[in-house]
């Protein structure tokens, strides 16, 4: 953690900025460790200060680490502002105009105050083996549920049931619920990011389950498609459909493959099977200490893959009023390929 700092002042002078005020809570907690809910840092040549307030002096002491930690007992703004000199960025994507403006009547005479949001998420995409551990161990906590969610069955249960214990399961096994679980039965599956309902599933019905499992900080997401029972031939060919676009976009998960490429080659297969107005969400995207991140793979990404990014491959067919289809596995992108961290395996599991 403790070259993430020096990475940042790099990336600072590649931008002629002087200064980074970093006030979004994710960035902070990459930074340094802290995970409460009020703090800044300023960054910069000779300087690198994390701000909080007295709530949380006990808590900086001890998660900070490579930063000189400060609690703030008068002005907030103005004990930020007097650290603040030449060209700053700020996260003009999280500092609200009301608080950005407040601080701006109290900056220095030179000081410039220049939108970089962003910047500390240029950072973050790339995992360090710290964060890769922990990415990792979350990806198995969440195998793990789906397995024992397989084995209680889902026909005759409500899809918030599923969901509910699947959550309850990820804690018993020391994690947390890196999102709501989605468990869409039948029609309901064909909703991308349906909400778990008090519909019972029915036998013959395909069940879109997407989950994943937080732990320290770091999250996991997935998804695999159950039946209960034989789902039918036109559920069975679009499951084919959708695990040959995987598996072929799989392949093209590299370092040096840019986001839109590798899901043109989804798309590619989808199309050619008449299902492309039927897949209407980006192939996949970062994963890290927040469950959607950069980079992205989608028709518009322009994002190059780096070794070290953890990305989804997820690509879907969405029947509206019929069902869903959506197969999407967890990997490390690497040179010349890419590591599965997903170990489910991917054929039409029948399910009681």
């Amino acid at each position: 953690m403790r070259g993430r700092g020096e990475r940042l002042e790099t990336l600072l002078g590649e931008r002629g900025l002087d200064r980074m005020l970093v006030t979004d809570l994710v960035n902070i907690r990459y930074l340094t460790g802290f995970t409460g809910t009020n703090g800044a840092c300023v960054c910069g040549p000779g300087i690198r200060v994390f701000l909080t307030d007295f709530r949380y002096t006990e808590r900086a002491a001890t998660e900070v680490e490579g930063w000189e930690a400060i609690t703030v007992e008068g002005d907030w703004l103005a004990s930020i502002a007097e650290r603040l000199e030449g060209k700053v960025g700020f996260e003009d994507d999280h500092l609200a105009v009301r608080s950005l403006e407040k601080l701006k009547e109290k900056l220095g005479e030179g000081v410039e105050a220049v939108p970089a949001g962003g910047t500390v998420e240029r950072l973050r995409r790339v995992k360090d083996a710290e964060e890769l551990a922990a990415i990792e161990a979350a990806s198995r906590i969440a195998d793990e549920v789906w397995e024992w969610s397989v084995e209680r069955g889902f026909a005759g249960r409500t899809e918030r049931d599923v969901a509910r214990a699947a959550e309850a399961r990820i804690r018993e096994l020391g994690g947390d619920p890196s999102f709501p679980a989605i468990v869409a039965a039948g029609p309901n599956g064909a909703l991308p990011h349906a909400e778990p309902g008090e519909r019972t599933i029915g036998n013959g019905e395909l069940i879109v389950f997407d989950m994943g499992a937080q732990l320290d900080g770091y999250c996991s997401d997935g998804t695999r498609t159950y039946a209960t029972g034989d789902p039918g031939a036109e559920a069975r060919e679009v499951y084919g459909v959708v695990l040959e676009a995987q598996l072929a976009s799989l392949e093209a998960v590299k370092a040096g493959a840019s986001g839109e490429d590798v899901d043109a080659v989804a798309r590619k297969v989808i199309d050619a099977a008449g299902h492309g107005k039927h897949f209407g969400h980006g192939l996949g995207h970062g994963v890290g200490l927040e469950v959607h991140e950069a980079p992205r793979l989608s028709p518009r990404a322009d994002d190059v893959l780096e070794p070290g990014e953890v990305v989804t491959v997820e690509p879907g067919i969405y029947l509206p009023g019929v069902f869903g289809v959506r197969i999407e596995d967890f990997v490390v992108v690497e040179e010349g390929a890419c590591r599965n961290l997903s170990t489910l395996p991917k054929e039409l599991t029948l399910v009681d």
